[in-house]
């Protein structure tokens, strides 16, 4: 049996259209316009950013603007991929194991009340109610590519804040190295909780510098609005850089250890899916190759064009310097 990532957030994780397709063509036309002026690359480049980081929310749940974000790598130029993609097709294995089982079965999670707990070695541990942590940092909106490890992606209008802003809060004592997050199991609400698939609850880390750079997202939302259920909600982590599984989805726990903590598909198939996980497409999986990969909305479905996968996703220039000197293939 094909062994699956969480992308989207999930397992190998997370309708209608958000906006009709024309929007964003109309903008990319502007876009070209603008460039052949007098004013070419200066007008092209504030116009592509203003464009890409006002996406129109689907109008389907509450809203959630972001502000436009100066990080940088925060506004990938790609276009975005529909809202009706990003929310049915994508992975979620508290919910199901095929790609359309999250949105058909997600409806079930409560999102509220909820609290995240932190703990471990933090000088400042806490509980922190779900509309404290979105009050504590200006939401801003991201726009990522995602790379899931099964060899498909999409580009999605994240919504949230560095979760350095929320590490500096509850200052980590100095022998804290790693970030272990816990993903929700309720079996009440999420039919595949106890399945054999997994080793439940669903458990992500992150190393401390990687968990403090400033593209690691604790994300509330997508598109303007919260997150769906499907995709995560309330409160989840974007790590562009890694593959898809490695952003953990509906954390109800964040723990600060000494040690490498132990994650879900890494204690699932260790020889296929490592600790790291950092898009490269020079370390193939076990079964399939990454050196390309294929974008989900483009037609074709699984007989695609194929694009080649870039370094780090296309954010080495950002992440890169922090695995200088590392053997890639042996932390895979």
């Amino acid at each position: 049996m094909l062994i699956q990532s969480r992308d989207n957030g999930f397992i190998h994780p997370h309708s209608s259209e958000i906006t009709p397709r024309g929007v964003y063509e109309g903008r990319r036309d502007m876009l070209k316009w603008l460039a052949g002026g007098a004013a070419g690359a200066a007008m092209a480049s504030w116009a592509a950013r203003d464009a890409l980081a006002q996406v129109a929310a689907p109008g389907k749940l509450a809203p959630l603007p972001g502000v436009k974000s100066t990080v940088l790598g925060a506004q990938t130029m790609e276009k975005v991929s529909d809202y009706k993609d990003v929310t049915s097709y994508n992975n979620y294995y508290e919910f199901g194991t095929d790609k359309g089982d999250p949105v058909k079965n997600a409806g079930t999670l409560k999102t509220k009340p909820w609290t995240v707990e932190v703990e471990g070695l933090v000088k400042k541990p806490g509980k922190y109610g779900i509309e404290d942590l979105i009050k504590l940092s200006a939401q801003e909106e991201r726009i990522y590519r995602l790379r899931c490890v099964e060899g498909w992606s999409m580009v999605i209008p994240w919504v949230g804040y560095s979760l350095a802003e929320l590490i500096k809060k509850v200052e980590p004592q100095g022998n804290a190295k790693y970030v272990e997050f816990i993903t929700l199991a309720d079996p009440k609400t999420m039919p595949f909780v106890g399945s054999r698939i997994l080793d439940w609850p669903y458990a992500e880390g992150l190393r401390m510098d990687e968990a403090m750079h400033p593209l690691t997202l604790l994300t509330f939302g997508m598109y303007g609005e919260v997150l769906p259920n499907q995709n995560g909600a309330p409160v989840r982590i974007v790590v562009p850089w890694k593959y898809g599984f490695k952003s953990g989805k509906s954390i109800v726990k964040i723990r600060f250890v000494e040690k490498e903590p132990g994650t879900a598909w890494n204690k699932a198939a260790a020889q296929e899916y490592g600790f790291y996980s950092n898009v490269n497409p020079n370390v193939d999986h076990p079964r399939w190759s990454q050196a390309t990969e294929r974008r989900i909305g483009d037609g074709g479905g699984l007989f695609a064009k194929r694009t080649k996968t870039q370094m780090f996703n296309g954010y080495e220039a950002q992440v890169g310097q922090l695995y200088a000197g590392m053997d890639l293939k042996k932390f895979y």
